[in-house]
């Protein structure tokens, strides 16, 4: 069974770092492309970045610069490190997996094959 656990949200500051950790089970982890969603209230789930199985990267423009990702397949983890962190960055960040084939929609929800549940992060003086 897939498990993604997702953790390291919490309430931030403008301008502060944080970084989030997604621990997956159940599934060939280092043969998945792993990406980063959120969803802030009253606002449709955006892909924000992912990684491929080799480690392509695709992030959304608004976040270029500011959020980076990793993976450690010995680990079955993913990290999101987010810097400079803003009040629009407020929102229920989830972690997905896609079959590898699909590495160039990472940033679509469509294309997902399952969900973490997620983890708050709010930004907030």
């Amino acid at each position: 069974q897939v498990h993604l656990v997702e953790s390291g949200g919490g309430l931030v500051q403008p301008g502060d770092s944080l970084r989030l950790s997604c621990v997956a089970s159940g599934f060939n982890f280092e043969n998945y492309v792993i990406g980063w969603f959120r969803q802030a209230p009253g606002k449709e789930r955006e892909g924000v970045i992912c990684i491929g199985s080799r480690g392509e990267r695709y992030s959304a423009p608004s976040v270029k610069g500011r959020f980076s990702t990793s993976r450690d397949n010995a680990k079955s983890t993913l990290v999101l490190q987010i810097d400079r962190l803003k009040p629009d960055d407020t929102a229920v960040y989830y972690c997905a997996i896609f079959p590898q084939q699909f590495l160039n929609q990472c940033l679509n929800s469509n294309y997902v094959q399952h969900w973490g549940q997620g983890t708050q992060v709010t930004v907030s003086s």
